[in-house]
């Protein structure tokens, strides 16, 4: 009878656990959809590098990439199915969430705001010359065309990498607080799982 009533709880906080981090990726991700669609209609403003930099720093790569992959397919469904655009988005929000996965991994430290900042900036100037690179091969620009798309992105890129700077700055530690307390009771509730597992078996 004690190892059938350990074993229901084992499959409760299984359950528990789950269902707590599908509800944070889905109201993070619903979070991110509803600050680029407020946001969209200003030119180089934006709050969703800070958001992912923020949320990736607190849970970690994983679950980072997770939410970078469940937002680049559900804003399609909001701002229109656009293949090109899909690419870009998977293979940047991944690849940032990556970045900062592994930086909070080494020890989170209010000295690294500078370094973060830095990183961040140089992201979203990785992200437009990404895309200055995948548009034209996408489309089969001719190398002109390449090159005035190229051109035009420079005046959008700068008030862009304005943009990280300071919301990154001033938003980077509060939402990370935030992040990490949400990110330490889904980490409380898988080492109760772990710890009933262990009472089963011993």
């Amino acid at each position: 009878m004690k190892y059938k009533k350990q074993g229901k709880t084992d499959k409760k906080s299984k359950v528990a656990y789950s269902a707590k981090e599908c509800a944070y990726i889905a109201v993070f991700v619903a979070l991110l959809i509803a600050t680029q669609l407020v946001l969209s209609s200003l030119p180089g403003v934006e709050l969703v590098t800070v958001l992912f930099v923020a949320y990736a720093y607190a849970f970690g790569t994983a679950r980072g990439m997770i939410a970078a992959t469940s937002f680049s397919l559900l804003r399609q469904a909001v701002f229109g199915v656009y293949p090109k655009v899909l690419v870009l988005y998977l293979v940047y929000y991944n690849t940032l969430a990556c970045i900062f996965g592994l930086i909070g991994n080494k020890g989170k430290t209010k000295k690294q705001l500078l370094f973060i900042v830095l990183i961040a900036c140089v992201c979203t100037v990785g992200f437009t010359m990404f895309d200055n690179v995948l548009t034209p091969l996408w489309y089969g620009y001719t190398k002109k065309a390449a090159r005035l798309y190229f051109q035009y992105s420079l005046p959008v890129l700068l008030p862009q990498v304005v943009c990280t700077a300071v919301t990154t700055t001033v938003l980077f530690l509060p939402l990370q607080t935030v992040f990490s307390l949400f990110a330490a009771k889904g980490k409380r509730l898988k080492r109760d799982e772990k710890n009933i597992i262990i009472d089963i078996n011993s």
